[in-house]
């Protein structure tokens, strides 16, 4: 039964890159896929498309290319990656460039194009499901507009044999999904495959998650050589089942417990995981530990796929500004809490209206809240933040700088202030009618 080896090469944009050449050069791998572009990652990228055309791409494309482009050239591996975040296309040109520049030849590149549906929706009635009003009515702050395509849109790629393919908003088990389709020649109505294929996506897509990264806790869930962890392969057969592995050399590691972690990340109902390929079936997945770091992945499966695609919408909801301040020794946390009320109550004189506002005390509520606040337990090392959205820069700037103040103006012993503003563009959702999605991909070659 024909097989291929598909390896992760990035599980979020800021990823390690040296486990992604591990596995192109050791790996015996014919695809590697990057999935690097989340909801606030994409907003990022477009916040620097707006103040530059040529930018708006992922985080290390730049290094990931530099990096893997050899060895697509060396070795035949194929790259597939939503990399192109925001424009795919400038993306394409700066990889045509970093493959000029380092002398490498005979490449086919293509970016795949059609996600962006900000022209169709902007002025539309469709819900967005976070307000329950039409996108129409959010009017100049919808700045963006991204439908999450599928294998279909990854496929023309592949079947011109492009030795790398970059593409902006797709699901992430997709990227995964498709060179399994090429491969197989599996029908894009086999629900059945599409669901055992998106479920083998799922368990790759998040990189270390599954060889042992995430899952690990000293002591309790101890990992082996978390220091070099590495990243997942998966051995996939035509009927769609697969082993998920990892290089022998590398640290971390797989087994029955890593993956059924991964299996819940992210998934809502495991009966019904909606992808824009189809409706994965994972509740009856088996796992079997045929061997050291490899679990057989059976029993996956699907029913038909959604007729509307999910669009994220990027939203101009002001800005975010932040202070933060240290305090040390005794009466630090007394000292903190009255630091808090002074901002707050400074905050209020000013008449600076905040949309949502926050003050933590970093050490001792900040990630558990009041469940923490035991009397007796007197932490000696704490840090103030606060934060509040607002609607104007300059009232964002006001937040840090009233934290900032809190040197001179007491009370006593602050130090290691930090203050910061940045525009906040929220992540919302709609859907869009599949037939709306205008595909393209755009195919350079570097000869």
């Amino acid at each position: 039964m024909k097989t291929i080896r598909i390896g992760s090469g990035a599980g979020y944009a800021g990823d390690r890159i040296d486990p992604a050449v591990d596995l192109v050069e050791h790996g015996n791998i014919k695809y590697i896929c990057f999935e690097a572009l989340a909801e606030r990652t994409i907003a990022i990228a477009l916040l620097q498309k707006q103040q530059n055309p040529k930018k708006g791409y992922g985080q290390f494309l730049e290094e990931r290319m530099e990096a893997i482009l050899p060895y697509c050239a060396e070795k035949g591996v194929v790259m597939i990656s939503n990399l192109g975040a925001a424009n795919p296309v400038a993306a394409l040109k700066k990889t045509v460039s970093i493959a000029n520049e380092k002398g490498i030849k005979h490449l086919k590149i293509g970016a795949v194009v059609g996600d962006d549906v900000l022209e169709y929706l902007k002025d539309s009635e469709n819900i967005v499901w976070e307000t329950g009003e039409p996108v129409k009515e959010l009017k100049e702050k919808l700045i963006s507009a991204n439908a999450y395509l599928g294998v279909e849109a990854i496929l023309p790629a592949l079947r011109q044999d492009c030795n790398v393919i970059i593409t902006g908003r797709v699901a992430d088990p997709s990227l995964f999904l498709a060179p399994m389709v090429h491969e197989f020649g599996w029908d894009i109505n086999d629900w059945h495959r599409l669901g055992a294929g998106t479920a083998i996506g799922h368990l790759l897509e998040c990189s270390a998650q599954v060889t042992g990264g995430y899952f690990a806790s000293p002591g309790l869930k101890d990992v082996p050589d978390l220091l070099n962890v590495g990243f997942p392969i998966a051995e996939v057969d035509e009927e769609g089942t697969a082993v998920i592995t990892k290089l022998a050399q590398a640290g971390g590691m797989v087994t029955k417990r890593t993956c059924k972690e991964q299996l819940f990340y992210e998934i809502h109902d495991p009966s019904n995981y909606l992808t824009p390929d189809v409706t994965a079936d994972f509740s009856e997945i088996s796992l079997l530990q045929e061997a050291k770091d490899r679990v057989r992945v059976l029993k996956a499966t699907g029913r038909q796929r959604p007729d509307d695609l999910k669009v994220s919408l990027g939203v101009k909801e002001g800005f975010i500004g932040e202070g933060e301040i240290s305090f040390a020794g005794y009466g630090a946390l007394e000292r903190a809490k009255m630091s808090r009320e002074i901002v707050k109550e400074r905050i209020k004189k000013m008449g600076v209206k905040t949309n949502d506002y926050r003050a933590e005390i970093i050490g001792y509520n900040s990630l558990l809240g009041g469940i923490t606040e035991i009397d007796g337990i007197e932490p000696l090392d704490v840090r103030l933040r606060v934060a509040a959205k607002v609607d104007t820069k300059r009232d964002a700037e006001r937040i840090g700088e009233e934290v900032e103040n809190l040197y001179l103006n007491g009370p006593a012993g602050p130090g290691g202030a930090r203050k910061y503003v940045r525009p906040l563009i929220a992540a919302y959702s709609t859907t869009i009618p599949r037939k709306q999605i205008k595909l393209d991909v755009i195919i350079k070659e570097v000869v």
